[in-house]
């Protein structure tokens, strides 16, 4: 039987790990949020604009594909992986949709081709990366010159122009505009930000998602199926590919066969600075959507600004960089501490 000491002991302990997990938690948002913070400030006392509710919608709008993107890098770097082709799927996935539509077909038959592309391209990565194992670097290098060939080989190179479609009004009205004071992009986001971070949180696979990056090898003698997890966040980045390629062509009204050498980089920035371990086994959504905001609020200071886009790849890479390095000391911190707490238990010290 217990005795009351004990019970007493073992709150003790249990409340010293939240406090732990709360302050790693914290730790991990600490260094965007103050950058976030201090770039906010500046801007609103030197940019009469910058507070304008347009403005805002105009980051929220500028940002949407990047955000699409990062839903599924996310659940890709929790593993301990990275998609490289991710961009260059969104740009085929896109030009598969202007082709349909433009050839006569209605503007969800396109966008369904357009998820089935992306979720294809993604099944295709999860399975050489899962079944094959070959090295996710490797296979996802290789497929964003497939990818981005596919997108320039179906039209030759040439942009499909939809402005001249009635039929494709739709999406882009509903990307383009309005419900209430908000763009109707920014719910649809939300909306898909909340079931992501459901999967991740309350389901099986979310914890199958986080075990597997932390240790791949102990995930399996738990009994997690490591390939159908690989498969499966390969596939979901693919599906997400889909959804931004919608996205992206709703915007513009137009499907173009060149990728943005920035963004690729961009959406992975998004993601590390947000605080998910390019190691995999920590992180999450919340975290990639404070990361995406960042970035969307330095491109929008420089614009703001009259200072050369040009610059705003090395800012992110910069920040990428230094986001990671803060990671890293923030690991070799905690397991340094963790190593004390391990060390003052077998002493008999008071923790």
């Amino acid at each position: 039987m217990t005795t009351a000491g004990e019970l007493h002991e073992q709150a003790a302990v249990a409340a010293r790990r939240r406090r732990l997990a709360f302050r790693v938690s914290f730790g991990r948002y600490t260094g965007v949020l103050l950058g976030f913070a201090a770039i906010f400030i500046y801007l609103a006392l030197t940019q009469s604009v910058f507070l304008q509710w347009n403005n805002w919608e105009n980051i929220f709008r500028s940002q949407a594909v990047v955000f699409t993107l990062g839903i599924g890098m996310t659940f890709v770097v929790l593993t301990g992986g990275i998609d490289l082709s991710i961009a260059s799927a969104t740009a085929g996935a896109a030009m598969l949709l202007g082709i349909v539509v433009r050839d006569g077909s209605d503007w969800w038959i396109g966008c369904l081709v357009a998820l089935g592309v992306g979720l294809g391209l993604g099944l295709a990565n999860g399975a050489m990366i899962g079944i094959l194992r070959i090295p996710f670097f490797v296979v996802t290098l290789g497929t964003l010159s497939i990818y981005q060939s596919i997108a320039l080989l179906v039209t030759s190179g040439e942009t499909v122009s939809l402005f001249s479609y009635p039929r494709f009004n739709e999406v882009s009205t509903l990307i383009n505009g309005e419900t209430g004071p908000f763009p109707t992009v920014l719910l649809l986001f939300g909306g898909l930000y909340v079931i992501g971070a459901l999967v991740l949180r309350y389901t099986a696979f979310g914890r199958a998602v986080y075990a597997v990056g932390s240790n791949p090898e102990a995930a399996r003698l738990t009994g997690i199926n490591v390939t159908r997890v690989l498969i499966a966040v390969y596939t979901i980045a693919g599906v997400s590919a889909g959804f931004g390629a919608i996205v992206s062509t709703g915007r513009l009204t137009a499907a173009g066969p060149q990728v943005d050498p920035n963004l690729m980089l961009t959406v992975i920035a998004a993601v590390l600075i947000g605080g998910t371990a390019f190691t995999g086994g920590d992180g999450g959504l919340l975290g990639t959507i404070i990361g995406v905001l960042f970035l969307g609020l330095i491109q929008n200071g420089l614009q703001l600004s009259n200072i050369s886009t040009f610059w705003q790849g090395a800012v992110s890479g910069s920040i990428l960089i230094i986001a990671v390095g803060l990671g890293v000391l923030r690991d070799h911190a905690l397991r340094a501490r963790l190593r004390n707490v391990r060390r003052r238990r077998a002493e008999g010290e008071p923790v």
